[in-house]
């Protein structure tokens, strides 16, 4: 490829060997918008040395023929891939789209068995230098019963539909999600991801109904720790209006997001079509009971021992559950597009999600934290994830991102989600491939200074009345 520059006033081709070195750095485009435009000047150094030529051209990446040819650290996930989904299908071992029912069965049994073993330690010890530890682990296994039940919704439990079922209903109904409602709704998410209108899960706001939300609103969405803790409710009018919210995966289930209806208990819900009614129904009939056997339970035993056994614990896996979502949709380092009408696809909105590595904890929650594959094949067991991605990474190649190695504990990741909610606000209300755009307004001193103004103004109103 031969390039062009301006010498006085001659053209004379470039010499392409010192094209690469020419072209901007990798450290350079991170530090740059997407519109950026690029100033180029003649050398001050010519016979016509008065003369300046002002050039603003919007800069392009290069597509991924030229990324190669010129050798460049450079690389734009929003370039449609070279390959098939049929060709990563085909690269992955056939063996590891068997399912073994007695294998994925052990790990019931395993997970349960440490379930109950820890609620009894914990109850029989009773001690308070016990109990913080009894959370923390008590949480992260309930979230790995969550893991093993969203494996029976997909199928990738076993070929069984009855005994997927039977185990989804138990896993799931014992922390109070309603097995077929999420499952369907999960489903949905599957079928539409990467898609900025029909996706079910984590998907972006548009700019318009971003600035439709009340500040408050606005600002809780995106701020430690209510994301991983709640969604507030639309409020109506300043500070002193009763706050109401309900914890984000409650809101996931009784309430969507914000521009959609429906709710996962609501057999006549719009997420539901006419068959699916009878499934819906038997799963809030489940998740009823497992409630009334909880309020039961609190004249048995107490309702401080309660909150102890199970209530903190459920809340702890609730944040697992918030948190391990988002980051596999959010927070990479390089920016992930979004799309909608034509641009998408099955394959270009799977390819957006991203794989994490969790330390220790990923054998505890079944290996979920393989995400680009799971999503692409949500057949494949998670026992045979990882092989499945090893060998699937030469066919995505730069579509694959490495995760980062995590510690014994993912700390890691608290930085990469408290970045991402600082930047990843919204997306355009046009356009089909898409990049999160910011709100410069939205951090946490602006909502305070907002409370305080609001606060401010309603005594000085009070003051006047």
């Amino acid at each position: 490829m031969a390039g062009l520059v301006l010498s006085g006033l001659n053209l004379k081709p470039l010499n392409t060997k010192s094209l690469a070195s020419s072209l901007p750095t990798k450290s350079f485009l991170k530090n740059q918008p997407r519109n950026t435009f690029l100033n180029l000047k003649t050398p001050k150094k010519t016979i016509f040395s008065k003369w300046v030529l002002n050039v603003s051209a919007p800069f392009k990446v290069p597509s991924l023929d030229e990324q190669e040819s010129f050798n460049l650290d450079v690389f734009d996930a929003g370039v449609k891939p070279g390959f098939k989904l049929s060709d990563v299908r085909g690269a992955i071992p056939k063996h590891c789209w068997v399912k073994d029912p007695l294998r994925s069965m052990s790990y019931v049994v395993r997970d349960v068995a440490i379930v109950v073993g820890l609620a009894a330690f914990a109850g029989f010890v009773n001690s308070w230098f016990v109990w913080p530890l009894y959370w923390a682990a008590q949480g992260t296994m309930f979230w790995a019963l969550f893991v093993l039940g969203h494996d029976c919704g997909h199928g990738s439990f076993s070929n069984n539909p009855k005994l997927n079922s039977v185990v989804g209903h138990l896993l799931h109904s014992s922390i109070l999600v309603p097995y077929h409602g999420w499952r369907i709704s999960h489903r949905t998410h599957h079928q539409n991801h990467g898609h900025v209108e029909n996706d079910e899960s984590w998907h972006p706001l548009s700019e318009k109904t971003f600035k439709s939300l009340d500040w408050i609103t606005r600002t809780l969405r995106f701020t430690l720790p209510f994301p991983m803790l709640a969604y507030p409710f639309y409020l109506q009018d300043d500070c002193d209006t009763i706050f109401l919210m309900t914890f984000v995966f409650w809101l996931l289930q009784w309430n969507r997001s914000p521009g959609k209806t429906g709710s996962h208990f609501d057999p006549n819900s719009d997420l539901f079509n006419a068959v699916e009614k009878k499934d819906v129904l038997t799963s809030t009939i489940c998740w009823t009971t497992m409630a009334a056997l909880l309020v039961g339970l609190n004249f048995v035993v107490g309702p401080m021992q309660m909150l102890k056994l199970y209530g903190i614990p459920y809340w702890i896996n609730v944040i697992w559950l918030d948190f391990v979502t988002y980051m596999h949709h959010h927070g990479h380092e390089d920016k992930l597009p979004w799309y909608r009408g034509k641009e998408w696809s099955y394959l270009r909105g799977g390819l957006t999600t991203i794989d994490r590595d969790y330390g220790w904890i990923n054998n505890i929650h079944h290996d979920i934290g393989t995400h680009v594959i799971h999503h692409l094949f949500p057949q494949i067991p998670h026992y045979h994830l990882i092989e499945a991605t090893e060998a699937a990474k030469p066919v995505l190649g730069k579509y694959y991102r490495e995760p980062k190695k995590s510690w014994p504990l993912p700390f890691h990741l608290i930085g990469e989600l408290i970045t991402s909610l600082k930047k990843d606000h919204y997306v355009s209300d046009t356009g089909d491939v898409l990049y999160y755009q910011t709100d410069p307004k939205l951090s946490g001193k602006n909502f305070v200074k907002s409370c305080a103004k609001v606060v401010k103004d309603k005594s000085a109103r009070t003051d006047v009345d």
